[in-house]
């Protein structure tokens, strides 16, 4: 249990290094890695939670949620060659 503990400590720290380059992120690119990023972590706590608490809809919502960023990522993907198309 503490492992697990210690584990979601580091991912939460980590999310905060990410949250830091989104945030100040010298180009736009930085910021969709940093925002993929921390969809992955959320996905690996939902993970680790469902494991804890022994609850396996928590499987299905982090499964849904990595599908909608996937889907987030290759939007905001298709804008940014969008608008270097029309420069």
């Amino acid at each position: 249990m503490n492992l697990f503990i210690a584990v979601l400590l580091g991912i939460s720290f980590t999310t905060f290094l990410c949250l830091y380059r989104l945030f100040t992120g010298p180009t736009v690119f930085d910021r969709i890695v940093a925002a993929s990023a921390i969809t992955t972590k959320t996905i690996v706590v939902v993970a680790v939670l469902a494991f804890l608490y022994n609850q396996d809809i928590y499987l299905d919502i982090s499964i849904t949620y990595a599908i909608l960023s996937f889907l987030a990522v290759l939007g905001v993907a298709a804008y940014i060659v969008k608008q270097k198309e029309t420069k």
